[in-house]
């Protein structure tokens, strides 16, 4: 299967999703739902967890999408920590706000960028996509 990273960025981009959903909504067939019930399921989560108070949205949709894939909460775990891993070295951080620069005035990565980033990190663990 070919990566769906630029499908899930532009959906974050034109903003019809937010970034949960922009990951969700583009994995739903690998999780096993319907894109209606992705988009209700992240539908809390623009502006990550707490409205930027925590996690970026786009790696909220990873958890969804590996739990959901996985079925299996130690392996999503790891797999979610190895993940947030590389996001944090690629963007500098995990938190939304610090990643819009909220309090900084620096933003260390757009969030179609994150949502592109955090699908690349997804598609490795479920290896589906381009192969590097």
């Amino acid at each position: 299967m070919e990566t769906r990273k630029h499908i899930a960025a532009e959906k974050k981009r034109c903003n019809s999703h937010n970034c949960a959903q922009a990951i969700l909504h583009t994995y739903a067939d690998i999780a096993g739902i319907s894109e209606d019930e992705a988009m209700s399921i992240a539908g809390a989560f623009g502006g990550g967890m707490g409205n930027m108070e925590g996690t970026c949205g786009a790696l909220v949709g990873v958890g969804l999408v590996l739990g959901l894939v996985n079925k299996d909460k130690v392996k999503s775990m790891k797999q979610m920590r190895q993940i947030m891993t590389k996001f944090q070295e690629r963007n500098g951080a995990t938190q939304c706000k610090l990643l819009k620069g909220v309090g900084t005035k620096v933003v260390l990565r757009e969030c179609p960028l994150c949502v592109s980033d955090a699908a690349e990190f997804l598609e490795e663990q479920l290896e589906i996509g381009e192969k590097a």
